[in-house]
């Protein structure tokens, strides 16, 4: 496809594209690569990443990890990297963490660092002081942390002080609400065995209200089952960190490939023809955006699966749908870009987490949908899009928000030319997207 334009230009122009087709490996994960770190750090015993994403905000984390003392080595040529994990310690006891916009970071290392003694300061870039955390903070505050808010009450940066979480008199359980974010109840959960490690005695987290994005707390235990710690859960409304439960290394772990960022080439077989087939993530996976290849094959699309790999082609004209998102927050972004090429509106619902997200992702997708030509009815936890009749060329605005730039890349596919404002965003999670999307499209 022909492609104008750069990063140091501030646009990346995007021809008419007419086909679909080819073979992409995924990045790795930034959810599994980021609380595999923070695990690892944690854990009695050296781990073995293998396979870490190789992007911005699993750059935020090795650095944080780094100030922290914790030592962290690259295998020479490769993306695995040897963790000496410090048994709950950490070693250096003041200091300062900038973690840019990694929810994925500044949120589990809150929560860790609030019960493992010290004095820290955490900030990040000004939409994550923009991006609520008050509900993980008074979490923390009932099991003895002393945290301040060194702007907005309820919003970052913040310092956190030693606190008195072993104090006798200390809950051993904890409320959290489930509905804006589910890093709140992630990171309780990553840190409660720095706690359980020290007590004779179980913690628990108790979800208020329904939790949001359910896969990934689901991911957030299933690792933590793999560094020794069983999680005993009741519903979505109960999790249980048993007595003297610790984290320890289980030697070597392998990260996934990223099921968010797969949606975007199934997507593009979809609609563009097909197959695009995405490896280093299948029907094995522990990521809920899996769910994502689900709803294609809803709308029609040829959707096929192995332990490894996933791929989707065109089938019967793309049908608009009705889909409860909640569980698959991120992928949902890239469906509301497929519903411009489907017969009939598509309502996306339980949303409402787009809010709290790198931008204001519900109004932003409504104003860049608009441009390409779409009517768009927008609430505060849904968004119906009426596709046009023929697509608009359109310069798309991406709010320094990755997924933004990857899901608007597919209205090319549409026939009509794309600007994409500020390219150079998708460092956040997947630096080479471009380059993979423009070897599956065929002028």
């Amino acid at each position: 496809m022909s492609v104008s334009g750069d990063a140091a230009s501030g646009h990346l122009d995007l021809a008419p594209v007419a086909r679909a087709e080819g073979v992409v490996a995924l990045p790795g994960s930034k959810s599994i690569s980021n609380r595999t770190l923070l695990l690892a750090a944690l854990a009695v015993g050296d781990t073995t990443v293998r396979g870490l994403l190789d992007a911005e905000d699993v750059d935020r984390m090795l650095e944080a990890l780094a100030v922290l003392g914790i030592p962290i080595v690259r295998i020479a040529g490769s993306r695995d990297f040897l963790v000496r994990g410090q048994g709950g310690n950490v070693p250096v006891k003041t200091a300062r963490l900038f973690v840019g916009n990694a929810g994925t970071a500044f949120r589990p290392l809150t929560a860790a660092l609030a019960l493992a003694g010290g004095n820290f300061e955490l900030s990040g870039v000004a939409r994550m002081h923009e991006r609520p955390i008050g509900d993980l903070v008074d979490a923390l505050r009932v099991l003895g942390a002393d945290i301040r808010y060194l702007g907005t009450s309820g919003f970052p940066p913040l310092a956190i002080g030693p606190g008195r979480p072993d104090s006798a008199d200390r809950p051993d359980r904890v409320a959290v609400r489930g509905d804006v974010s589910s890093q709140f109840t992630t990171a309780l959960l990553m840190a409660l065995p720095l706690a359980t490690a020290r007590q004779k005695r179980a913690m628990t987290v108790e979800v208020a209200g329904e939790l949001i994005s359910r896969p990934y707390v689901a991911i957030t235990t299933n690792l933590m089952r793999r560094f020794g710690v069983d999680v005993l859960q009741q519903g979505w409304t109960s999790f249980r960190v048993p007595a003297g439960a610790r984290y320890a290394s289980p030697g070597s772990i392998a990260v996934e490939g990223d099921a968010s960022s797969a949606s975007y080439f199934l997507a593009a077989g979809a609609i563009g023809g097909g197959p695009v087939r995405v490896t280093g993530v299948g029907r094995a996976s522990i990521q809920g955006d899996i769910a994502f290849a689900d709803a294609l094959t809803r709308m029609g699309a040829i959707v096929r699966a192995g332990d490894d790999w996933i791929e989707a082609a065109a089938g019967r004209a793309l049908d608009g749908i009705t889909a409860d998102c909640v569980a698959i927050p991120d992928a949902a972004m890239t469906l509301a870009v497929v519903a411009l090429f489907a017969r009939g509106p598509t309502t996306l619902t339980g949303i409402a987490s787009w809010r709290v997200k790198e931008t204001d992702r519900i109004a932003a997708m409504t104003t860049e949908l608009g441009k390409l030509g779409a009517r768009v009815d927008a609430g505060d936890d849904h968004l119906t899009v009426f596709p046009p009749a023929h697509l608009t060329p359109a310069t798309i605005d991406t709010y320094d928000d990755h997924r933004i730039a990857m899901c608007f890349s597919l209205a090319a596919l549409g026939g009509v030319a794309v600007r994409i404002v500020d390219p150079d965003c998708v460092r956040k999670t997947f630096p080479g997207y471009f380059a993979a999307f423009r070897a599956i499209v065929k002028p």
